[in-house]
């Protein structure tokens, strides 16, 4: 086997294809580009985005600015103002609310909202009550009950505050832990580094007494002193 008798694979080298060779060759002319156009000229290529002067997709599709809450639920409010002409000793549910005209559909979970005064002496079921509603109608000696969604049962709130109570034991307690757990961490790598320092053998301290001389210093203190010794034993003139 020599230099000049190597040869490619077959089939991974293919020969340029000639164009504008002529009718024959089946790519004369035009070349296969078609007539005329921005495509048929050289350096005549089109992004893969471009729509044809059209608003591309990427524009005309709407972006997502800011955050928004995946797990927001959207309420039908209700002022107070509206049920202030309730008679004492009604009960005032969703429904009865889209009977009255209140309300343009039930679809929608209901929330009361605390504009106006407060209905005295009536029992309002919702799906949510502003902390100024709550007040006012319990002011009011009305009831507020609140009910689940989209079942309408009614919540117990006793078990709902106990059931709070219970996750924010439990997440402090984890947290506890956490800081404990940090604490510890932070006292072994304390006392790691202690154990350190302490196997470390001391350096000897440097004294006066004990320094070794400099050969170098010796030398220049000794050149020096030479030439004081000889500028002393020269006659004055």
């Amino acid at each position: 086997m020599k230099l000049h008798d190597l040869r490619p694979t077959p089939g991974s080298r293919t020969a340029s294809r000639r164009v504008g060779r002529g009718h024959g060759s089946g790519r004369g002319k035009t070349a296969g580009r078609g007539t005329k156009g921005q495509k048929s000229r050289a350096g005549g290529k089109i992004p893969a985005w471009f729509e044809g002067g059209q608003t591309p997709i990427h524009i005309r599709t709407p972006k997502l600015h800011g955050f928004r809450n995946r797990g927001r639920v959207a309420y039908a409010p209700i002022n107070l103002a509206r049920l202030s002409d309730v008679a004492s000793g009604t009960l005032v549910t969703p429904e009865v609310l889209v009977h009255d005209g209140l309300l343009s559909d039930a679809k929608l979970p209901v929330k009361i909202l605390g504009n106006g005064d407060a209905p005295k002496g009536v029992t309002i079921h919702a799906h949510g009550f502003s902390r100024t509603a709550a007040d006012k109608l319990a002011a009011a000696g009305s009831t507020a009950m609140l009910l689940s969604w989209p079942d309408n049962g009614p919540i117990d709130e006793e078990a709902l505050k106990a059931t709070a109570e219970a996750t924010a034991a439990k997440n402090r307690t984890r947290q506890a832990k956490k800081r404990k757990g940090t604490a510890a961490k932070a006292a072994s790598a304390q006392a790691a580094a202690a154990q350190a320092a302490a196997e470390e053998p001391e350096s000897p301290i440097v004294t006066e007494a004990n320094a070794q001389p400099d050969p170098a210093e010796g030398a220049a203190e000794g050149a020096a002193d030479g030439a004081a010794d000889e500028g002393e034993s020269e006659p004055p003139a």
